[in-house]
């Protein structure tokens, strides 16, 4: 007797091949036997009808801080997900002296706009090193796999304090040093090496990240380190506005360390081919043996807006200050007061020109051609026509009268959908050349992040429902094959040989899904974060099972209460 049986399912293998029909015997956390079985289990589900995937693996989270206090790490439990991988952007929590908790948790607040109340909250900080923390997230019982990656971010202010926050170049004593923690990280088990070179990552406070100008001896040096080693990734975001400089130092990094290197590919719209320069590059030097891909999304990322949100389209508006810090219910009365409405939409709002960050803000509130409703369930890749600004010009009104009159909407939780990035030609055909690029990887979900303005969590689900069945403006994918790079690619890029495929001897990490009718809801406003701080996740509907290592952990979205997951060592 097998400890558990799924029959009669459609089984996707995660090999990328034809699906085919078979039950699948399960004893402790291995999978036992594939095909047409006889013997009974312990515990059986029927899935006849249902998919069965390999669960599915995220490599761009941040849940560096919630790991410690959320054995689920929701939302990522809605979708599917049974390994996490985190300590993505060179932003993390360890390696940390005490006098510096307060520091990094600005850092991340500002990166990843993740409440630092709510870390402050939640972070315990029973360690300083980076095997310590590892050691404290290994202690935690939790639902699904979680993979930690050291933060370039951490180790740079652990070893060089402020001269890091003033972005000092590093002296060579320091480049040691800090290769030495990473070469420590890496034989305890760190799944990689991080870090981040982009204008958009700033602290609380708008100061750049602390590896903004690490330059070529700092980060080659960590190379060598990460080579002597001989584990692990790195990963790393940057604009590439030098683009051959940048392309020569991250190029450096993979031929010297030997190990993988993915980067973010994104498009901007003000530098709207940058993202095909790096892709070239890549291409050409894989071409040549190099172990380089981009990390690319499955839709647009989309900056959510809503009265809910942390922002929405009159927060430079002086008169929406007047009710800025009522209740949402004082809120929607006086929006639809006449007098009061008039006053929001003839006021010309406050805008910001004094810096980089501030003119980005006025970007996202202002950009009415770029306003879409997300829909019911959520559409990411809405048609330019159904913009506000297009809506508006066919019914001959203000933008901001549609704005709000949607917000009104879902007594005051609808959302508008601003696609920032990846969505230049108004819609995702480009998006769909960089998911199918040879030399890309599936990631940037940052599920754990963004918490007030973006919920791209639900990437895999995304990936599964809009690319391969309900897609209508462009190509769709073959569902064996979206399953087979988020499943056995992700896994093998990270390094992790023991899942991602539904075969004998493999570790029993399985999804059942109800593939025709799997959905996913309205993103919404939770206030689950510790000190009731609030965060945006989206919920779904169709994955039956989520099985870890064997066991159920989750059904139908909801926690069984079992624990069977674990942190992974590289």
């Amino acid at each position: 007797m097998y400890d558990l049986i799924i029959r009669n399912g459609i089984i996707y293998d995660g090999k990328g091949g034809s699906p085919f029909e078979a039950d699948i015997a399960i004893e402790g956390k291995i999978i036992k036997k594939l095909g047409k079985i006889k013997e009974k289990g312990k515990e059986e589900i029927r899935a006849q009808n249902h998919i069965v995937t390999p669960g599915f693996v995220d490599i761009h989270t941040h849940y560096d801080g919630q790991v410690t206090w959320d054995p689920l790490l929701t939302p990522s439990n809605f979708h599917g997900v049974t390994t996490a991988i985190m300590g993505n952007c060179g932003v993390g929590f360890a390696p940390c002296l005490p006098e510096k908790r307060d520091w990094l948790i600005g850092l991340m607040e500002g990166v990843e706009d993740i409440p630092g109340t709510a870390l402050v909250e939640g972070i315990k900080w029973n360690w300083e090193s980076f095997p310590e923390y590892m050691n404290a997230v290994e202690s935690m019982p939790r639902a699904i796999d979680v993979g930690l990656q050291i933060p370039h971010g951490a180790v740079r202010a652990y070893v060089m304090g402020e001269r890091a926050e003033n972005l000092e170049l590093a002296k060579d004593e320091d480049i040691n040093l800090m290769g030495n923690i990473v070469q420590e990280a890496l034989k305890n088990g760190a799944m990689g090496f991080t870090t981040s070179r982009t204008f958009k990552h700033r602290d609380r406070e708008g100061k750049h990240t602390p590896t903004f100008k690490a330059d070529a001896a700092e980060l080659h040096g960590i190379a060598q380190s990460i080579s002597k080693a001989n584990k692990g990734v790195i990963q790393l975001i940057s604009d590439f506005y030098e683009f051959d400089y940048e392309f020569d130092l991250i190029k450096g990094m993979a031929e010297i360390s030997g190990r993988p290197l993915s980067l973010t590919i994104e498009q901007d719209d003000r530098y709207p081919d940058i993202w095909k320069n790096v892709l070239n590059s890549i291409e050409r030097e894989a071409k040549k043996g190099l172990k380089i891909k981009g990390q690319v999304p499955p839709r647009p990322t989309g900056v959510l807006q809503g009265l809910t949100a942390t922002l929405n389209p009159f927060l430079l508006h002086k008169t929406f200050s007047e009710i800025a810090n009522f209740s949402l219910k004082d809120q929607l009365q006086k929006l639809q007061d006449p007098l009061f409405r008039k006053r929001l939409i003839e006021e010309e709002p406050e805008y910001f020109q004094d810096s980089d960050s501030s003119k980005l803000i006025t970007f996202l509130l202002t950009s009415y051609d770029k306003m879409f409703d997300i829909g019911d369930p959520p559409n990411y890749e809405p048609d330019p026509s159904q913009s506000i600004a297009s809506i508006a010009k066919a019914e001959g009104k203000h933008p901001k009268e549609i704005i709000l009159d949607k917000m009104l909407q879902k007594d005051g939780n609808a959302l508008i959908y601003f696609p920032l990035f990846n969505y230049s030609k108004g819609n995702l055909d480009d998006v769909r050349f960089m998911l199918t690029h040879e030399n890309t990887a599936f990631g940037l979900g940052d599920a754990g992040a963004h918490c007030g303005v973006l919920c791209d969590a639900s990437f895999p689900t995304t990936l599964l429902t809009h690319w391969t069945r309900d897609r209508t403006r462009g190509d769709k994918l073959p569902l064996e094959w979206v399953i087979m790079k988020q499943t056995k690619k992700n896994a093998e890029w990270i390094g992790l040989e023991d899942r991602g495929i539904l075969d004998v001897g493999m570790k029993a990490d399985i999804n059942v899904i109800d593939y025709d009718n799997l959905t996913l809801s309205h993103p919404e406003i939770t206030y689950d974060l510790p000190g009731f701080n609030k965060r945006l996740i989206q919920k779904t509907s169709g994955y039956k099972y989520t099985i870890v290592s064997g066991q159920v952990a989750f059904c139908d979205g909801k926690s069984t209460g079992k624990m069977p997951g674990k942190l992974v060592r590289s």
